[in-house]
């Protein structure tokens, strides 16, 4: 059976997919000890803000792959994919449709989350700044932010699947 991977935009106030968000993260975050929001917090986050999702689509149902919840200046509250689906280009798309919407990208990630780090180094993120005891947890942040000086040759690329 084949499936299409199609990315949708939940607008702000739409709490469409925020049960499946949730779950993705928490399975997450069970995983990998990321992700540690609690339930109050990211359901509200996530109805502030505009998320793109990627759904997978068969004949007989529908799947979150991966999403990205962002407030208006282009900061990326979450981030997430399906484990299972990493390495498919899903984070690279969700990024380049923030960055194609927004113009520009930030984001904060744990210091000791080398999977996210490693992610977003790797597709032009730079670390601006270390924030101690960013998290409710006192876990230390870097704030990260998609490079000004080439952002449009960036997007094209991350469109492209480069």
């Amino acid at each position: 059976m084949s499936a299409t991977v199609e990315l949708r935009v939940v607008e702000q106030g739409d709490d469409t997919f925020v049960e499946d968000a949730w779950a993705l993260k928490e399975g997450i975050r069970r995983e990998e000890g990321v992700l540690r929001q609690r339930r109050g917090f990211f359901t509200d986050a996530y109805a502030r803000s505009r998320t793109f999702v990627l759904i997978e689509r068969t004949l007989d149902e529908e799947r979150l792959v991966g999403f990205a919840s962002v407030r208006r200046d282009g900061y990326i509250l979450f981030l997430a994919v399906d484990p299972d689906e990493r390495g498919e280009g899903h984070g690279k798309r969700l990024v380049a449709a923030v960055a194609e919407e927004y113009g520009k990208v930030t984001c904060h990630a744990r210091t000791s989350n080398e999977n996210a780090l490693e992610f977003y180094q790797g597709i032009g993120f730079e670390v601006v700044r270390k924030i101690d005891n960013y998290y409710e947890d006192y876990g230390d942040a870097y704030y990260l932010k998609l490079s000004d000086d080439s952002i449009t040759e960036k997007l094209s690329k991350l469109l492209r699947g480069q």
